[in-house]
């Protein structure tokens, strides 16, 4: 009986949202089915391992005891149907999905969340400081949701899985998101008795990657996508990766510890911060800034205040970026502006000793296993006048999300919203830039406004964090509305062809701890405009900055 009460309550709101979606008309709704009974649904290559029904608060995982946020949250889910299957398109395939349906509330749409990384874990709990929405945050704003480890289990940097298995890295690459997509959908209509009015697809790095892949290569998959500091041009961003481990380690004297990155940081703000206008501890406009390391440079003995001629020389060569011996662009440079901050340059470029940092793993042991299928690969050996041609012929059609044709995406009236933090260390910011403007030659300025918004974020480092206000991407609580949140915008977009304007960025006290109070908020503007002080109040209000062209 209380399922039963549950499924008509749902089916209910889900109508009547239809109903109210442009372009939706309202359907006759079925009577559904109750949520053990999805187990015996069929699907092509698809088993349903598990549908059972979580009571409110109820949900936990396997394992050790939560931490007291993750306890909080999953404490406060609403009752859910959650469903868990493996689906295997090849026979090398082993993809598990889960799919997490509301029993009261459902606001009549799905949406796919995406993975970091190498994946290998279904994305139950994001990181406080993560713009990338989990099951758990998609599942508490009202959406049906589903989540995908994209056909194997390991830990995010690890890439040992993709050695001998090529049809694993298919899965990865591309095959693992769209047939999630796919299966996942066809539960929704099965379970609510009606398809979901819209369908929307969020996530960040890795995720924005695949957000990308799903826009070109699946057209028909997503209504809506969000992709954060995206990995799209997976291959050249490997390159990026080899290219500062080879700066790092072209000798022992070339690495930079993290001791020194606070003085970098420090200096870098010296030279830039104000350039924009405002001396607020950012440089928001990062590509203006002219800070030459060489200024670092040691007068007399070492020490963690300055670098020596081998460390400015690296230094130089990870701000450049990938070229060849003719000076073309591989791919963008790093921005200075935040090399010592919080899961920084410390985590992503130097690591706590040459080899370590998750650039390292991602980009050079990555290269290796994923896309070369040769763990005793030696990345010193790579040559950029000759290697990046042969790297792309290898996994390219795999891995990257390149193509600016998102025509196919357009006609159906689908959205891509793009957004990047100017501080990003994982993941060169002008990159984002670069694919936008590809769209735009391609596709002429008109239809590519028609399509695609982008969104940089002063201050933010990869997906959130940094020291500018970087919570854009609210899927549930106060901020989930189309002046705060990029999801509820790109709905506003695709459901009402409201196109997004400003987006209000909400620095917290305490990474993603609203009760600690807000500390900041700043517009972020769609690029290119930039937010400029009116010249009077509170830097720390976004009221008081405008939207403008530089």
């Amino acid at each position: 009986m209380r399922t039963t009460m549950y499924l008509v309550a749902a089916i209910v709101v889900a109508a009547s949202i239809a109903a109210t979606l442009p372009g939706v008309q309202p359907v006759a709704v079925a009577a559904g089915r109750s949520c053990s009974t999805l187990a015996a649904l069929s699907l092509p290559q698809t088993r349903i391992i598990a549908a059972t029904e979580a009571t409110a608060g109820a949900f936990t995982r396997g394992g050790s005891a939560p931490d007291a946020r993750t306890a909080a949250i999953y404490k406060a889910l609403p009752p859910f149907c959650r469903v868990q299957g493996v689906i295997q398109p090849s026979g090398d395939s082993h993809i598990k999905f889960e799919v997490w349906l509301p029993l009261t509330g459902w606001n009549g749409r799905y949406l796919g969340v995406g993975n970091g990384g190498f994946a290998g874990s279904i994305n139950y709990l994001a990181r406080p400081d993560s713009n990338a929405p989990s099951l758990a945050q998609a599942l508490a704003g009202g959406y049906a949701t589903s989540s995908t480890d994209t056909g194997h289990e390991a830990a995010g940097t690890d890439s040992d899985w993709a050695i001998g298995h090529p049809e694993k890295v298919v899965d990865y690459g591309y095959r693992a998101i769209h047939e999630t997509a796919v299966a996942s959908k066809t539960i929704v209509a099965a379970f609510y008795g009606n398809n979901p009015a819209k369908s929307y697809f969020n996530s960040c790095s890795n995720g924005g990657r695949q957000a990308m892949m799903e826009a070109q290569r699946f057209p028909s998959d997503y209504d809506g996508i969000v992709a954060g500091d995206p990995s799209y041009f997976s291959t050249h961003l490997g390159m990026n990766h080899i290219w500062n481990a080879q700066a790092l380690m072209a000798t022992p004297a070339s690495y930079i510890p993290d001791a020194k990155l606070p003085a970098i940081q420090a200096a870098a703000l010296e030279a830039c911060d104000a350039s924009d206008g405002l001396k607020d501890g950012l440089i928001s406009e990062p590509t203006t800034c002219r800070f030459n390391p060489a200024t670092l440079l040691c007068k007399g003995a070492d020490s963690d205040s300055c670098l020596t001629q081998p460390q400015v020389d690296a230094l130089k060569k990870i701000y450049a970026g990938p070229r060849t011996s003719k000076g073309e662009q591989v791919f963008p440079g790093l921005l200075p502006g935040d090399e010592a901050g919080t899961r920084g340059w410390n985590y992503w470029v130097t690591g706590t000793k040459p080899g370590t940092s998750a650039q390292y793993l991602l980009g050079v042991v990555g290269t290796a296993k994923v896309n070369l299928d040769n763990p005793s690969w030696d990345f010193k050996t790579f040559n950029f006048d000759t290697d990046v041609a042969v790297l792309d012929a290898k996994a390219a059609k795999t891995r990257n999300a390149t193509d600016p044709d998102l025509t196919p995406f357009a006609d159906r009236g689908g959205k891509l919203l793009l957004y990047h933090g100017w501080s990003d260390a994982a993941i060169a910011p002008l990159a984002s830039v670069n694919y936008v403007q590809s769209v735009v030659s391609k596709m002429g300025a008109k239809k590519a406004e028609d399509v695609v918004q982008l969104y940089m974020v002063p201050g933010m480092q990869h997906c959130g964090g940094g020291p500018g206000p970087d919570v854009i991407s609210a899927v549930s609580g106060p901020l989930a509305d189309a002046r705060h949140s990029v999801q509820v915008a790109i709905e506003q977009w695709v459901e009402k062809g409201a196109r997004p304007g400003p987006i209000v960025a909400t620095k917290y006290k305490a990474a993603g701890t609203p009760a600690e109070g807000v500390a900041r908020t700043r517009p972020i503007c769609p690029y290119p405009q930039a937010a400029t002080y009116k010249g009077a109040g509170s830097i720390d209000d976004a009221a008081n900055f405008v939207c403008t062209l530089k």
